[in-house]
């Protein structure tokens, strides 16, 4: 494989921890991989320590320092808001081309496993005319869709299926990530989902680590 992208169906579904999870499990395999996380808000630049970037370069088996922060996410906003709310709270205006440039550059100079992960779910405004969704497009990478487990999570993956398939998107895999408390049992809505899921779906059970590494085989073997 060469790159693809990590997306959500919102905020604090897991994409992070899925991302992690891929990274480690190709560096077991002794294989070359590296990540992006290029946009990141509800960063705290005093205590980078378990922010989204710090857990991929922890992963990566990198400092995390001020010079590999920028190398994994150089756009960095304190507000815990989307990039463009973000941004006009400390005055910086994103470039979307700069942004798409950056990560094309990535997919170009790698020569291992990319994998680019994305902010907030696929409608999450980038600046006043981009989201996330038109990043996807521009890119056009294989794409996989996490999402959690929450009562309501029914509706926001097969609303995110559906604008990702129709957009002619290479959906390879959708992960349901465990969450925690969920009123709903996962493999009830993972039952529900299976009625409608137009790629590979798979559980990812947050409590249960001793299963989570053939979910990361699977999934590195569905974007291979």
């Amino acid at each position: 494989m060469s790159a693809v992208f990590i997306t959500g169906t919102g905020t604090g579904v897991g994409k992070t921890f899925v991302c992690a999870g891929l990274i480690r499990y190709f560096r077991g395999l002794g294989k070359p991989v590296t990540a992006l996380k290029p946009l990141v808000s509800g960063f705290d630049p005093g205590e980078p320590s378990g922010s989204d970037p710090a857990v991929l370069l922890e992963a990566l088996g990198r400092e995390v320092t001020p010079n590999e922060l920028n190398r994994v996410s150089p756009w960095r906003f304190r507000a815990p808001l989307s990039p463009d709310m973000a941004g006009r709270a400390e005055n910086k205006t994103i470039d979307f081309q700069v942004v798409a440039g950056f990560c094309r550059a990535a997919v170009a100079g790698s020569d291992g496993a990319l994998l680019i992960e994305g902010i907030g779910g696929i409608m999450v405004p980038l600046d006043a005319r981009h989201t996330v969704l038109d990043l996807m497009r521009l890119l056009d990478l294989p794409l996989i869709l996490v999402a959690g487990s929450y009562l309501g999570t029914l509706s926001h993956v097969l609303s995110a299926q559906d604008v990702i398939l129709r957009h002619a998107l290479d959906l390879r895999a959708i992960v349901v990530s465990e969450t925690e408390g969920a009123p709903v049992p996962l493999d009830a809505t993972l039952a529900t989902l299976g009625n409608f899921a137009k790629a590979p779906l798979l559980a990812l059970r947050r409590q249960v680590p001793a299963r989570q590494n053939a979910v990361f085989q699977n999934l590195a073997e569905l974007i291979a």
